[in-house]
């Protein structure tokens, strides 16, 4: 079991914002969360490795756009596993489905206020667009029944919802899409209770902990750039630019940021997290390699929904073998969305190179 204390929160925090490759919720987000975790109670985070094979855990979110002006408040977090809890009975452990400022973090109040212990894992060791994505590969599984509970929005505006959603993986994650719009953009979330041996096998076991040692890494710098290098050899990455933001587009379509940026000659595209990194015609990145944004003066990780025209930003990358991921990446099927989204080819850059660093 790990000690959650204030330096935990801080270094889990800041490495989960460089984790997140541009989405997973900012940092404000995630301090003011786990702040208020730690004063509800004492959450705990306990390896996979401590739970019987089917004792049930289930995956905790948020849904929406990065950008939205209205998120769910932090009890909408905790009632959003009550109603699911009521729906398919005891849950031995929660596991966020990602990593980023907020995401990292998501599952700790929820911890503290239920007495239900956090795991340390993630449905992937980085951020991503889709619930898909964060199945764990239970996308493949066509006789998986998935149960969805959302809970956000607002009675003084008429957006107020809390919903329940059973049926296949596909439809049940459109749903709760469709009533993150209504709820202002952003909805908290409860889904997809899961037996402990299956994520042993195809979540990214160890994503906290991990997060923990980038964000430690981080802080050790003195500065803005000393911050940088550090986070850049915590994780194996390399600086590709710095540079000026340009070129900036932005439009929240279906509950998603999508857009584009441009930062000394380098294009990124994005759809809540970063998808391809490109000069001129060069592929250097293409998701689920991290591409990460942060703040060259003072090194703070950026979201792309944080980018600002004239910010100078370093841009660094993280090759996916770096990185901790889940059985959700290893499928190209949900990468043709991407495909579809930032108007980019995705597919053989990602699965034509594992079969190539193979041989």
């Amino acid at each position: 079991m790990q000690q959650i204390t204030p330096q935990w929160v801080k270094a889990a925090i800041a490495g989960g914002a460089i984790l997140g490759g541009g989405g997973g919720g900012s940092v404000q987000d995630g301090q003011r969360f786990a702040e208020l975790a730690l004063e509800r109670g004492v959450p705990k985070v306990l390896e996979v490795s401590e739970y019987q094979d089917d004792t049930l855990i289930l995956i905790v979110s948020a849904v929406g756009a990065p950008t939205s002006k209205r998120f769910p408040s932090p009890t909408d977090y905790v009632k959003a596993v009550q109603l699911l809890r009521e729906r398919v009975g005891e849950i031995g452990g929660l596991m966020t489905n990602e990593l980023g400022g907020l995401a990292v973090v998501n599952g700790l109040l929820q911890s503290a206020a239920l007495g239900i212990p956090l795991i340390d894992a993630a449905c992937n060791g980085r951020a991503h667009p889709t619930a898909a994505m964060g199945s764990i590969g239970l996308s493949r599984k066509a006789s998986f029944v998935s149960h969805q509970v959302g809970v956000g929005g607002f009675n003084d505006d008429g957006s107020r919802v809390e919903i329940y959603a059973k049926g296949t993986l596909s439809a049940t994650s459109r749903v709760i899409r469709k009533a993150a719009e209504i709820a202002g953009g952003a909805i908290a979330v409860a889904r997809n209770p899961i037996p402990a041996s299956y994520v042993r096998e195809n979540a990214a076991v160890g994503a906290l902990s991990q997060a923990v040692r980038v964000g430690n890494a981080f802080l050790e710098g003195k500065s803005g750039l000393e911050r940088i290098k550090k986070a850049v050899s915590a994780v194996h990455g390399r600086v590709v630019t710095q540079g000026r933001v340009n070129d900036l587009e932005l439009a929240t379509e279906g509950g998603f940021d999508v857009g584009k940026v441009s930062i000394q000659g380098y294009t990124m595209t994005f759809w809540n997290e970063y998808m391809t990194l490109e000069k001129d015609i060069e592929r250097l990145a293409t998701f689920p390699d991290l591409i990460v944004t942060m703040v060259t003066q003072t090194g703070k990780p950026v979201s792309s929904a944080e980018l600002q025209e004239g910010q100078e930003i370093t841009v660094f990358v993280v090759p996916k073998e770096d990185l901790i991921l889940g059985a959700g990446m290893r499928d190209p099927e949900l990468f043709r969305d991407v495909e579809k989204v930032v108007r980019k080819e995705i597919v053989r850059y990602v699965f034509q190179r594992k079969t190539e660093n193979a041989r």
